[in-house]
């Protein structure tokens, strides 16, 4: 897999997570708190659309994982 498939797949993973732990009427609900983390995941993945910026894309790059070739790289 390449770092955008991994992007994708963390990111999906943080919000079906912190809806969970932040959704009154889950079962396993902690605090709306975690809803907060859901919004900063969206909009770091909106940034990065328009910028080609994504903390996580840089790690990954740095761990060896294969780059995806878009945003000009």
């Amino acid at each position: 897999m390449n770092t955008e498939r991994w992007v994708r797949v963390v990111a999906g993973f943080f919000v079906l997570v912190s809806v969970v732990l932040g959704a009154p009427a889950s079962p396993i609900f902690v605090s709306e708190w975690f809803l907060a983390f859901t919004l900063f995941v969206g909009f770091n993945l909106l940034q990065s659309g328009f910028t080609c910026f994504c903390p996580l894309d840089k790690i990954l790059l740095k761990l060896g994982v294969p780059g995806s070739g878009s945003c000009g790289r």
